[in-house]
């Protein structure tokens, strides 16, 4: 009994530490302390929010203002409701009364919009100076609700554009005229607030953000740890080969760096410590891997969906074009690892502590709601909102069968009859007790809408400003002049164009989701690449991919000092080797802007094919070259010609892939040499 109560207090403390971790790193879960009654108020209205949102993405036939304006409003009144004004803040049941006031002024000026939308489309550009204020106490709203969910970083860029619109930016010779101007585009049109990011976040995101969160709660995320396990466990380096696999699988699921780097981590990055791992390169592995998910098919995190309404492509051509790059982000890293695992002869897991598999593929039904999303996507079958709504019902479906096949609903209903219950059954289905085992029950459906409409308060409000910058950006003109500004500087040379938009995305995607920040260089980086000559696909994808990058470039790599705080290592020290870790995501970029044939545009399956082996090939090299060891530690000359090998054979073309051959294969012959030496 004592060994039980020990155990549980330990794991008490691990959940404790890695509660902290995430409210350090990630705002999301900086939230209110909710108790009793108002606890369940807050999560029944968390719960028709996500309610609300799955209907009116199946069914609703309203204007579309009047869904927008009310999601936003939504949006407003959780987002009081849940975000504290600042860290720390931790009161129980305690919401102060400027949050009152924010919240009501706030979720009322957009039901006012709501309730009164066929009238203000009617009246045109005349609005009276009540609606103007009613529009300016909306944008500060949002503003706030931004600042405390998702951070000051992507506040700052939509200040700046703000300022820069009312002082500089707009022709109206009069301040207040050029504020109303502003204030009614950018809240009352459909060219700020309530443009792409909103629509694309209100009809599909949201729906997907309330699938993940079911599909958690089946227990694919243990399901794919294990899978994990069985493929790469017993080998050198296991524990951190589990790693890779399983934060690809589950980042795509979540969505979150910092939130797969915690929840993936807590089980991995321990295990990679105690195989031998240092622990800044095992909070790295674990944070470049989790950062990597959101590029990882088919769910690829939120972006995803608003580039395919962006571009205008169906979201399937999406998923198929990004599976090469994908694969060869995890090989690299894949390789890493196992180089280091070389280096320092480190083992794997024991086989008797492993997974079965014979057991584990009994469970290849939790796969089920994936693979039918995937199939009703892809084949166009029906579209993107309502698969996402019939594969919450299959994740449902699959959360019950599980719990009948492993006989939880059996146990729970024995420990809460030797409990005394006088309803086991019942009591096994709602789920009163914590420890329920693999029953979906019906605590774990609620539990799951609540997740839901709390993961998209953030997105949802991030999107929200993302209107705000791009709709800034093109009332004033500044993304013409923005653009003619790169294209001057960077000349007829498509890599400085190229290396400068780099530049935009780290700086504006650290600390910011990297749905906003694709929303933001959508509207001002991307046209700089079409006008460049770069396939419009391959110019999003570009910007997509350095967006997701920022969580693990430093200074402000979030999803590497969540890792280090697990791993307990030197914050900067990981964010460095998990940017070398993630050096593919830094060289792919370029390479399907050169040569789109990466990402299947205008090719042939030869030529496909080649651009998969040379590129892995120069992967391979380049990984190893970081890493510095293949057959022996390396000098500088193996570094050099592996590097440089590697580059020009990830470069499509035939003579690159010839002297990149040559160099890599003259690396290799002195490391194999120097090992035989020795």
């Amino acid at each position: 009994m004592n060994n039980i109560k020990e155990k549980d207090r330990e794991y008490e403390v691990v959940q404790e530490d890695l509660e902290e971790v995430m409210r350090k790193y990630d705002r999301e879960s900086n939230v209110r302390v909710w108790k009793g009654t108002p606890a369940l108020v807050v999560k029944a209205i968390l719960i028709g929010f996500s309610l609300f949102c799955i209907w009116v993405t199946l069914f609703a036939t309203f204007l579309e203002e009047i869904r927008l304006t009310s999601f936003m409003g939504l949006i407003i009144l959780l987002g009081f409701l849940t975000y504290p004004a600042k860290k720390g803040e931790q009161k129980v049941n305690y919401i102060p009364w400027y949050d009152i006031v924010g919240m009501v002024l706030g979720t009322g000026a957009f039901l006012y919009y709501t309730f009164n939308a066929e009238q203000i489309i009617q009246q045109g550009t005349r609005f009276t100076p009540l609606q103007i204020v009613i529009a300016v106490v909306g944008v500060a709203a949002l503003l706030e609700v931004t600042r405390r969910s998702v951070g000051w970083p992507i506040l700052i860029v939509a200040l700046f554009f703000i300022v820069y619109a009312i002082v500089y930016g707009l022709t109206n010779p009069s301040i207040v005229g050029r504020l109303r101007y502003l204030v009614r585009n950018l809240f009352y049109a459909k060219t700020g607030i309530l443009s792409t990011p909103v629509n694309v976040c209100s009809k599909y995101i949201v729906v997907f953000i309330i699938f993940g969160a079911f599909l958690e709660r089946t227990g694919i995320s243990e399901f794919f740890i294990n899978l994990a396990n069985c493929a790469a466990g017993r080998y050198a380096g296991g524990p951190a080969k589990v790693a890779v696999i399983s934060s690809a699988l589950c980042g795509m699921v979540s969505g979150s760096s910092v939130g797969n780097t915690v929840t993936t981590g807590s089980v991995t990055i321990p295990m990679m410590k105690d195989t031998g791992y240092k622990a800044e390169f095992a909070g790295a592995v674990e944070a470049a891997a989790s950062t990597g998910g959101q590029i990882m098919p088919p769910i690829m995190g939120a972006a995803a969906f608003l580039m395919a309404d962006i571009i205008g492509v169906p979201y399937s051509d999406i998923l198929v074009r990004a599976i090469l790059p994908a694969i060869l982000y995890f090989t690299g890293i894949f390789i890493a690892v196992h180089l280091e695992a070389k280096k320092y002869g480190l083992t794997g897991i024991p086989v008797s502590k492993l997974p079965k598999f014979s057991k584990l593929i009994r469970k290849v039904y939790l796969l089920t709601p994936l693979v039918l999303l995937v199939i009703w996507v892809s084949n166009n079958m029906m579209t993107m909102q309502r698969a996402a709504a019939y594969s919450i019902i299959a994740a449902i479906i699959v959360g019950v069968v599980d719990g009948i096949i492993d006989g939880s609903y059996a146990q729970a209903v024995r420990d809460l009859r030797d409990g005394g219950s006088k309803n086991p059954v019942g009591e096994a289905i709602v789920g009163n007790k914590e420890d329920t085992g693999n029953c979906f029950t019906i605590r774990k459906f609620l539990d799951s809408l609540e997740a839901g409409g709390k993961g998209t308060i953030t997105v949802g409000a991030a999107c929200g400003v993302a209107g705000i910058i791009s709709g800034t950006i093109t009332m004033t003109g500044l993304a013409n002049e923005m653009i003619n500004a790169i294209v001057a500087v960077a000349g007829d040379k498509l890599f400085i164009a190229l290396f400068l938009t780099m530049l935009c995305c780290i700086v504006l995607g650290m600390g910011v989701p990297t749905t906003a920040t694709y929303c933001i260089m959508a509207a001002t980086c991307a046209p700089i690449l079409t006008r460049m000559g770069v396939p419009i696909l391959a110019a999003h994808f570009f910007v997509f991919y350095f967006g997701i990058v920022a969580d693990i470039t430093p200074p402000v790599a979030l999803a590497a000092y969540a890792g280090s705080a697990i791993a307990k290592s030197n914050p900067m020290r990981t964010a460095f080797n998990a940017t070398k870790l993630a050096i593919a995501a830094f060289i792919i970029p370029y390479v399907f802007c050169f040569s789109p044939a990466m990402l299947l545009i205008e090719t042939n399956a030869a030529s496909v094919a080649l651009i998969a082996v040379t590129s892995l090939i120069g992967i391979f090299a380049v990984a190893a070259a970081l890493e510095g060891y293949l057959f022996r530690e390396m000098g500088i000359v193996d570094r050099v010609l592996l590097i440089a090998g590697g580059l020009m054979m990830i470069v499509p073309g035939a003579v690159t892939d010839i002297g990149g051959l040559v160099l890599i294969a003259a690396g290799i012959g002195i490391q194999f040499m120097g090992r035989k030496k020795a």
